[in-house]
């Protein structure tokens, strides 16, 4: 008997606690809280902290309520000169109002960054469509992510969504068409460096025509200046020669005698052939005194 009163007040204590439970949910500060009795909502405005509710039949739904980032994939837009660019963008997001949260996308997260790819998707597609490529790419792309910021906020309220930021990471162009803008541009600079290589060497070329013809004048210049020069030479060389012969004739003719026989007999190996009884070989049989 006490047994089964045991199981009884267990059963009792147990009931108690499941209801207490059921009763009682807390709000933390980074989340937002719905109170739904069969479908309907009841309250959702609830601050942070502990509160009850109608056991069994309130049901408690958090949400996220902090900024959340929506990255999607890329995707292709067409610009104004029909050209098409890959966009890769991202969204900062965040729940504001509960009830409209709820209400418009069930409270389900994928539905709400659906609806919200959807809108910054349109905003993108509407922006890029009035602008060129040179243009979406540098001038425009803050004016084009203020923009869409300010446009996609103002559609997500619409679901009780506030967009904080949408940012433009990397504006691309299609594959194909990538490679054929660099091999464009490839060309192009190979065009450019063919011209500068040909300016390189047409303007080598009148350097070294330059300092030729310079070599030539320097030339030409000191080959004057050194027969000049030797002109002069010679001529000293004369007057001297002929004030010595002048003054000591004999002398003269020895000293010269001298210097033939010095550059006849310069090498042991030379031979000379000359009669004997010449004038050359006057000092050398009987030098005058």
């Amino acid at each position: 008997m006490n047994q089964n009163k045991l199981l009884a007040l267990l059963g009792i204590v147990l009931l108690v606690l499941i209801t207490v439970k059921s009763a009682v949910y807390t709000v933390d500060e980074r989340e937002k809280v719905i109170i739904v009795r069969f479908g309907q909502v009841l309250r959702y405005d609830d601050g942070p902290g502990l509160h009850f509710k109608t056991p069994f039949l309130d049901e408690a739904r958090y949400f996220d309520s902090r900024i959340l980032t929506l990255d999607s994939d890329p995707q292709p837009f067409l610009t104004k000169e029909k050209k098409y660019v890959v966009v890769d963008s991202f969204v900062k997001w965040r729940i504001e109002d509960a009830l409209k949260y709820y209400l418009t996308v069930g409270g389900q997260e994928t539905d709400a960054r659906r609806r919200l790819e959807q809108v910054v998707n349109s905003g993108l597609r509407d922006e890029f469509g009035k602008r060129e490529v040179k243009t979406v790419i540098s001038a425009d792309r803050n004016k084009i992510m203020q923009i869409l910021t300010e446009y996609t906020d103002r559609e997500a309220r619409k679901f009780g969504i506030v967009v904080t930021d949408v940012r433009i990471q990397r504006v691309d162009l299609p594959e194909e068409v990538s490679q054929s803008v660099y091999q464009r541009m490839k060309a192009e600079r190979s065009r450019i460096a063919n011209e500068l290589r040909a300016q390189g060497a047409e303007a080598a070329e009148k350097i070294r025509a330059n300092a030729e013809r310079q070599r030539q004048v320097l030339l030409a210049e000191a080959y004057g200046k050194a027969e000049r020069v030797r002109g002069e030479g010679d001529a000293r060389a004369t007057a001297l020669y002929g004030q010595a012969y002048g003054r000591a004739p004999e002398f003269y003719s020895l000293y010269r005698s001298l210097g033939a026989y010095k550059e006849s007999f310069r090498s042991k190996e030379d031979i000379l052939i000359v009669d004997p009884s010449s004038d050359f070989f006057r000092y050398m049989k009987k030098p005058t005194r």
